[in-house]
């Protein structure tokens, strides 16, 4: 075992926005611009149900509008980078992560026609995966990770997409790996395609 492990192989740091890797420019919002009230996260977590409900209607409702205008893209962006801040709290991740905000951002990654949007509807969902601490059967994670393994397929000579959604992959992938070795759901609930390793060891091997 002295050979085979080392200290460094059983610490586990975040891919996202892990600052070793790549800098991240710091999240800024602009409550002015929101609109909805900019909630902090212990206003969030002290909500009744019903006004929580709401609150995640008019955030999934804000996110599925489209961006035909300049305004328009301007103001969802503005909305990722407070969900940015909201989603680094773990009891706000727990809740996001099982909420109808998921299936929202997959498909936001999927349609939005604006690559910053999708950039950081990525970052939302790598920063959710490295911070929630539950994870239901019925959340679409492999949805998610079937998604971004076809973005950085298509996206392969832009090394500027791939670091944007690399390290969503590897959060949901590392998110997966720790609750099947929990022992949490049966192996079958999340079943990685084999595309996504194909993908991962592609960006390995050619940089």
């Amino acid at each position: 075992k002295e050979l085979i492990y080392t200290e460094s192989d059983l610490i586990v740091t975040p891919i996202i926005d892990n600052p070793k890797i790549i800098k991240q420019v710091p999240v800024r919002f602009d409550p002015k611009a929101l609109h909805i009230p900019a909630h902090s996260v212990e206003k969030l977590l002290s909500m009744k149900d019903v006004d929580w409900n709401n609150f995640l209607k008019r955030v999934c409702s804000l996110l599925d509008s489209s961006e035909k205008n300049t305004g328009a893209a301007r103001s969802k962006l503005n909305l990722l980078y407070y969900l940015c801040t909201l989603v680094v709290h773990q009891e706000i991740a727990n809740r996001l992560i099982s909420s109808q905000l998921f299936p929202v951002l997959i498909q936001q990654l999927r349609a939005a026609t604006n690559w910053d949007i999708r950039a950081n509807v990525a970052r939302v969902i790598g920063l959710l995966a490295l911070h929630t601490s539950e994870l239901g059967e019925n959340v679409p994670v492999c949805e998610a990770i079937t998604l971004l393994t076809e973005l950085i397929r298509e996206n392969f000579r832009n090394s500027k997409l791939k670091q944007c959604f690399l390290p969503a992959l590897g959060e949901l992938l590392y998110l997966i790996a720790s609750k099947e070795e929990k022992g949490e759901h049966p192996r079958e609930c999340w079943a990685v395609p084999s595309a996504a390793y194909t993908v991962l060891m592609r960006c390995l091997r050619e940089g």
